[in-house]
C-alpha cells in the first residue's frame, strides 16, 4: 500500500550519525514538517570529526565547524537551535552498543516524539558505487532499537528513571534511505530550503560545488511509485500495532 501524505507530528526526532546525513536524508520532510507547527529535534551521534581530507586539522577544530554548519542548517529548516543535539561519539567508530542505544532513549524520553526518523540499518548497498557507511548503519540499528523498545520499557535502564526520565511511546518510526519503502512525502515546496540547508555544510563541499542536482534527481527518483514531482521516500512503521495477530499479518 502507498502512503503519500501523512499527518504532520507534533513532535518529530530526527536522528542521524554525522552532520549533513539529514540534509541529504529527509530535510525535505523536517522542513515541511516545521512549516505545520510540528516541532523537531535533530540528534546527531557524532559530530562528524574525522570528515575531511584536509591535512592541519584537529578533531577539535573539525568537530567545533561541523557543529555550527549543522546548526546553520538547521536555522534554514525552521528549527531553533536548542533542538540541536550532539551526543559526542568519534566519527567512525560509532558501534550499536547498548550504551548508545540507552543514550538514544535518553533522548527520546526526554523530548518525547510522535515519530522518530532514522536511517535504515540493513541497508548495505547503494547503487553500484557506494558502501553504506558504518555509523550509518549503527546509529540506525541503535536508533529503532530505542524507539521501539527501550524508551518504553519501565524496566528498561533504570538509571534513566533515576534521571526523572519517565518513560516514552512513540507512535511511529520513519525510516528513511529505505530498501523497501512505502510511504512518500511530498517535498516540492521544501526542496529549495533542503538544498540551502545542505549548502550550510561549507567544510563538505570545498570546492563550493553542492550537489544540487543529485538531490533533485534522488527526489524525481523517489516520487515515481508516488506520482509526485519531488518526494522523500520511507518505510513507515506504526508501532501502537504492538505484537497484535494483524501487525504480525502486515510484516512482509
Amino acid at each position: 500500500m502507498m502512503t503519500q501524505e501523512i499527518v504532520p507530528p507534533q513532535r518529530a526526532l530526527f536522528v542521524a550519525a554525522h552532520p549533513d546525513d539529514i540534509e541529504f536524508a529527509a530535510a525535505g520532510t523536517a522542513a515541511k514538517w516545521a512549516q505545520a507547527g510540528t516541532r523537531v529535534r535533530y540528534v546527531l551521534v557524532t559530530s562528524g570529526d574525522i570528515g575531511t581530507l584536509s591535512p592541519g586539522i584537529t578533531h577539535e577544530e573539525l568537530a567545533r565547524i561541523r557543529e555550527a554548519e549543522q546548526r546553520a542548517a538547521a536555522r534554514v529548516i525552521g528549527i531553533d537551535e536548542s533542538d540541536v543535539v550532539y551526543l559526542g561519539y568519534h566519527d567512525g567508530q560509532v558501534e550499536p552498543t547498548l550504551i548508545l542505544r540507552r543514550d538514544l532513549a535518553r533522548e527520546i524520553r526526554r523530548f518525547k516524539p510522535d515519530t522518530v526518523v532514522c536511517f535504515d540499518p540493513t541497508r548495505l548497498f547503494a547503487g553500484r558505487g557506494y558502501i553504506n557507511h558504518p555509523d550509518h548503519r549503527a546509529v540506525g540499528q541503535a536508533a529503532l532499537d530505542a524507539a521501539a523498545h527501550a524508551a518504553a520499557w519501565p524496566l528498561g535502564f533504570p538509571e534513566l528513571l533515576q534521571e526523572g526520565l519517565e518513560p516514552h511511546a512513540v507512535e511511529e518510526i520513519l525510516i528513511t534511505f529505505a530498501s523497501r519503502p512505502d510511504t512518500w512525502i511530498d517535498i516540492a515546496d521544501t526542496l529549495d530550503l533542503k538544498i540551502e540547508a545542505l549548502r550550510q555544510h561549507v567544510s563538505q563541499f570545498p570546492d563550493g560545488q553542492v550537489p544540487e542536482e543529485l538531490l533533485r534527481e534522488w527526489a524525481i527518483e523517489c516520487r515515481k511509485p508516488a506520482g509526485l514531482a519531488y518526494a522523500e521516500a520511507f518505510r513507515r512503521i506504526i508501532l501502537s500495532v504492538g505484537l497484535t495477530v494483524e501487525g504480525l499479518e502486515e510484516q512482509p
